[in-house]
């Protein structure tokens, strides 16, 4: 029986993913591509990103 697990991935490369959109002029689409990740995960990651820049606490993840 194979059961499909989500890849983790480490808060460095969340962070490297969300500076590519913030920092390097990337789309999300073009970021998400380049990183090899979803389309709705870079967005979330770019969204929490410009949250902590704004000094928003994050919120706790969901388990």
């Amino acid at each position: 029986m194979n059961i499909k697990t989500r890849p983790t991935f480490t808060p460095e490369f969340r962070l490297e993913c969300a500076q590519l959109v913030l920092n390097k002029g990337y789309s999300v689409r073009e970021a998400a591509q380049a990183m090899n990740v979803g389309k709705s995960t870079m967005d979330k990651w770019v969204r929490q990103l410009r949250e902590e820049l704004a000094g928003m606490t994050p919120k706790a993840p969901h388990s």
